[in-house]
């Protein structure tokens, strides 16, 4: 990817219009106020208004208090509240929803994103539609690369998506883009309809590193089991849904996906899956000799 000129980000910068930072919070008392303030710190050199909003998400580690706290003290902040847990999908679309910029950034509240990255990402928005961080260097435990990596390939052949980190929680969207998609997922596999409903649309994506940290406090759960199956049964949910989806028009800057390249994909998977069983077959079982009496 070809980036620009040192010299031109500084020049760009800060980004003109309002941007929303929707932040989903679930259990996230050791890390929340940690993040709002560093968005308070450095968004104003960044861009020219914005707003934060935090999702609690049926938090019940007092989250929601904290959350309540930093929205008394400074009008920039706003808090929707989920009464009992929704998923991740679910608040960030009450998030999408909240957000008045005409950009939204959205970022996970467990500090292993930095709000400063925005930096990074914000030349890229006047060219693109979505610019998607990738963590340059993901700080997570072993098993969850392994399940990122599998996730990440499972995505790209049953929907085509080329970004490479597709769950990157660090992405700046054009705020009348997300509100044209339609999104439907409360799980973990927003991240992928958004971006696949928004190729559907003919957006232009642009993808940029950002650093990623360790997460030193409060639990993950991302990795957990209910998330995982919960996944797994909106993998198919989607994939079924997206045959009849019909995306807006001219919210894109490029060339929409064709709904046919779906059934291509799935036609080709079909036929592998199938040469594969046949090969199987012929080895094991239907090429045993059969013994003469």
């Amino acid at each position: 990817m070809n980036r620009l000129p040192s010299e031109t980000r500084a020049t760009m910068l800060p980004i003109s219009g309002t941007l929303s930072l929707v932040l989903p919070a679930y259990n996230e008392a050791a890390n929340l106020e940690a993040v709002v303030r560093r968005a308070l710190e450095v968004l104003p050199a960044l861009v020219e208004d914005f707003e934060v909003v935090i999702v609690d998400d049926g938090s019940r580690d007092g989250t929601s208090q904290i959350a309540d706290r930093l929205a008394a003290s400074d009008p920039r902040v706003r808090v929707v509240h989920h009464e009992t847990n929704r998923g991740y999908g679910a608040a960030l679309r009450s998030g999408f929803a909240a957000a008045r910029g005409d950009l939204i950034m959205f970022m996970d509240a467990d500090q292993q994103f930095d709000p400063a990255d925005f930096a990074h990402l914000a030349p890229f928005v006047p060219y693109a539609d979505i610019v998607a961080g990738y963590r340059v260097k993901r700080r997570d435990p072993w098993i969850r690369l392994v399940y990122a990596a599998i996730f990440n390939a499972a995505m790209r052949l049953l929907f085509g998506i080329t970004v490479r980190d597709i769950d990157c929680a660090s992405k700046v969207l054009r705020g009348d883009l997300v509100r044209a998609l339609h999104l439907t997922m409360n799980g973990a596999l927003v991240n992928t309809e958004l971006l696949v409903k928004a190729q559907r649309a003919g957006a232009t994506i642009v993808e940029v590193g950002v650093r990623h940290y360790p997460r030193l406090s409060g639990e993950p759960s991302g990795g957990s089991v209910r998330v995982i199956r919960r996944a797994v049964c909106e993998v198919a949910q989607l994939w079924w849904q997206l045959l009849w989806y019909q995306p807006p028009r001219g919210v894109g800057r490029g060339r929409p996906q064709p709904r046919s390249s779906q059934l291509v994909r799935a036609g080709v998977m079909v036929g592998l899956g199938a040469t594969a069983l046949y090969w199987l077959w012929r080895r094991f079982a239907g090429g045993r000799p059969t013994q003469e009496r």
